[in-house]
Formats: C-alpha cells, sequence, structure tokens
C-alpha cells in the first residue's frame, strides 16, 4: 500500500513523537493528562486512516511487542526511582500498605460488578478483568503531581509505584491460575509463593553479578547491552514460569540503592563512581524509552479503540459503577490511614498504560466475548479528567492562600515558615 512506504512511516512515527513531547509540555501547564490527548490523537489517526482505505490495518503484533517493553521499562523506571532511606521506611511502609490494600479492596469490589453485569463472566475470570482496572498509574501520577507539598508529593509516587508492581504480580498470579488449571493442575499460594522466592534469590544473584561485571566494562555502548541483558533474563525467566519482572524489579532496586545492598564484605568489589554512571545512563535510557512506549502505545489504543462502545448503556452503567467504587473505597481507606487532610490526593487515582497493556495481555483461556473495550477508555477518561479537575482546583485553592497570606504580614511569615522548611529539608536531601 503506498501510504505505507518507508518515507510515510518515518514521517508518521517522527511526527507523533514530535506531538507527544508538546503534549507533555502542555500537560505540565494545564495537568490536563497527556494521555488523554495521546488518545485523543489516536482517534483522529482512526478517522484519516479510514479516510484513505487503511482502516482494516492489524495493530495488535505491534501492541504485543510494545506491551512487553513497556511493562519491563515502567517496572524498571519505577524501581530506578525508589530510594530506600532511613528516614523514609515510614512513609515507604504506609505507601505499600496503602496501595496493597487499595489494590485488593478495588479488585474484589470491581470484580462483583464485572460479575453481575457482564455475560459469561464468571468469578475468576472477573478478578483478572478487574486487576488491570484497580492498579493506579505511575505514568501519569508522577509527571501530575510535581506541583503538591513535597510529602504528598514523594507519597504518590510510592503508593502508584507499589501499585503498579503488586498489580502487575496479581495479575500474572491469576493468569498462571487459569493457564495451569487448563493443563490439569494448579499451583496455588504456596507454589506461588515458592516461585517469588525463587525469582528473588534468582535476581539477586543476577543483579549483583550484572553490576560487578558492567562496572568493569569499559566501551561506551554497555548500556543497550545491559537493556538487552535484562531483556533476555525477562524472556527466559518467562520460559522458565518465573515471576520475571521481580527480576527487573531487584535489578533496579539494587543499582538505586548501591550502598546499601552493598555492605560489608560486598562494598570492597563496588565500584561507586562507575556505577554510579551506569545508574544514570540507565536512568536517562528507562525514561526515553518508557517515554517512546507510552507514546505509540496509547495512539495505538486510540486508533483500535471503538468509539461506538461509548453509546452502550451497559458500558456507561459498568463504568459508573466502576468509577463509584474507586473513589468510595479510596475515601474509606485514606481517611483511615490518613485523617482529614486527603485532599486531592483522594482523586488522584487515574488509570492508564499498565491497565490497556494487561487487558491486552489476558490469555485466551480467560477472555469473556460480551466484555467491551469501551469500558477500558471509559475508566481511563473518567479517573484522568477527576484528576485533572481536583489538581487544578488544588492549585487555585493554594493560590488564593498565598494572596490571602500576602495581604496579611503575620499571616504570610506563618504560612511562608513551613515551605522555607520544606525547601532546605528538600535540598538537604
Amino acid at each position: 500500500m503506498e501510504i505505507l512506504n518507508s518515507y510515510n512511516l518515518i514521517i508518521s512515527a517522527s511526527a507523533i513523537i514530535i506531538m507527544s513531547f508538546l503534549f507533555g509540555e502542555i500537560s505540565r501547564k494545564t495537568n490536563i493528562p497527556s494521555v488523554l490527548l495521546l488518545i485523543v490523537l489516536g482517534i483522529v489517526l482512526k478517522f484519516g486512516l479510514n479516510a484513505m482505505g487503511a482502516g482494516d490495518l492489524n495493530f495488535f503484533p505491534i501492541l504485543e511487542i510494545l506491551g512487553i517493553v513497556g511493562l519491563i521499562m515502567i517496572v524498571l523506571e519505577a524501581a530506578l526511582e525508589l530510594e530506600l532511606k532511613k528516614e523514609k521506611y515510614w512513609l515507604i511502609g504506609k505507601a505499600f500498605i496503602i496501595a496493597m490494600v487499595g489494590l485488593m479492596a478495588s479488585t474484589w469490589v470491581a470484580a462483583l460488578i464485572l460479575h453481575q453485569f457482564i455475560d459469561g463472566m464468571t468469578m475468576t475470570k472477573a478478578w483478572i478483568y478487574a486487576t488491570p482496572l484497580s492498579i493506579l498509574s505511575s505514568a501519569i501520577i508522577i509527571p501530575s503531581v510535581t506541583g503538591l507539598k513535597e510529602a504528598k508529593k514523594e507519597f504518590h509516587i510510592y503508593e502508584s509505584t507499589f501499585s503498579d508492581i503488586l498489580g502487575i504480580m496479581l495479575f500474572y498470579f491469576l493468569t498462571s491460575q487459569i493457564e495451569t488449571s487448563g493443563a490439569g493442575h494448579s499451583s496455588g499460594f504456596l507454589g506461588f509463593g515458592l516461585n517469588v522466592i525463587l525469582t528473588i534469590v534468582l535476581s539477586l544473584v543476577a543483579s549483583y553479578l550484572i553490576v560487578l561485571i558492567f562496572q568493569n566494562i569499559k566501551s561506551h555502548t554497555k548500556l543497550f547491552l545491559l537493556i538487552a541483558v535484562l531483556l533476555l533474563l525477562y524472556a527466559i525467566g518467562k520460559k522458565m514460569h518465573l515471576s520475571s519482572l521481580i527480576i527487573i524489579l531487584v535489578f533496579g532496586l539494587l543499582i538505586a540503592n548501591m550502598k546499601l545492598f552493598f555492605q560489608g564484605p560486598l562494598g570492597k568489589w563496588l565500584k561507586v563512581e562507575k556505577a554510579k554512571q551506569i545508574y544514570e545512563g540507565l536512568h536517562v535510557i528507562t525514561v526515553e524509552t518508557a517515554f517512546v512506549v507510552r507514546t505509540f502505545f496509547f495512539v495505538i489504543f486510540g486508533i483500535t479503540i471503538s468509539l461506538a462502545s461509548l453509546a452502550n448503556a451497559q458500558v456507561a452503567v459498568v463504568s459508573i459503577l466502576l468509577l463509584a467504587s474507586i473513589y468510595g473505597i479510596r475515601y474509606v481507606i485514606l481517611r483511615i490511614s490518613i485523617g482529614k487532610d486527603i485532599l486531592p490526593q483522594l482523586f488522584i487515582a487515574p488509570r492508564g498504560l499498565i491497565t490497556i497493556l494487561l487487558f491486552y495481555a489476558i490469555p485466551k483461556e480467560a477472555e469473556v466475548v460480551s466484555f467491551e473495550a469501551g469500558i477500558l477508555l471509559f475508566i481511563i477518561i473518567g479517573t484522568s479528567l477527576i484528576m485533572t479537575f481536583a489538581l487544578i482546583k488544588d492549585k487555585r485553592r493554594t493560590t488564593n492562600s498565598i494572596r490571602k497570606a500576602e495581604e496579611s504580614p503575620i499571616a504570610y511569615e506563618r504560612w511562608k515558615a513551613p515551605v522555607i522548611s520544606e525547601v532546605v529539608a528538600e535540598k538537604q536531601d
């Protein structure tokens, strides 16, 4: 087909990446998630492809590859952001518990809703479909909360990161039960637990070896070699039915917290400066790669989605019930764990890339034909818009507080003191 020649594909891909960058800048200034703009771009491109007679192109093989690379990069990017410092242990533990309880409660309630309203949806399959819908999107949250107070910002970074990792593990545990039961046996929680322990042990051994070997490589092209090694370990782990993403997570945590992992006799083997260069280079590569993967994934998702499903009454009812359960459960959890100061945290619960990635990773044995993909789009757009309005309102409230404080010198000094303390503490870190 003439429109799919090499130069047109290069022009299209380049234009999409440039537009994605511009969407990111718009997002920073308006708090409108770039995800929504990318999905809209995909929908517009779909109309364009239909007009040119290329609307029947099959994008699912591309989505599968993007999905695998995307999962790896998202988990690695999240792990590289996690600083395991003593003074942050309480915050990390609190965020972990909130993320875990929120994930399990949201998945359970969402499974009940899907089981009740979707034809042919057994509870086992409902749990599989509900899991992606219950995972917070760190890809949307982390860039969106930069304007919040430091404590709230850190909480959202840890919570969304743990939600991603725990949600992915829960999803693959549930799908493994479907696959193994279809083969005549089921590993259960004990088997899964042993699998996770084995994977963690192998991951630690592999991670230590990778750092010790790569810090001695003098070539300037070692970073993509490192990515290739991680991809290889992930694929081999999958073939051996291990929890492969734990390999990526453990490596990311180890290299991001080298001083913690390389203590005692191991510290003598670590070349801190060279290892730090690997970390910094790897951090740049993961951020850039994750950006490209997110860009094309959301655009292709926009191209493949059926807008007609949004007009389906069942889609609307199920989606509204799911949204109500998301914020109802989140309100209860935050109110108990944090107290009264739960704004705008309550409304920062967007679903995004992980939701779509895992949806396309649902095995054929668990697929339910009557499930409308429009529910995904509805939830993603709904949670993103709610977060946007909450952040804009919080920003206005903060601005008004500053303006009122400036009008009163005494009030201004009271307002300024904690802000200055927060900035000083951030610089000391």
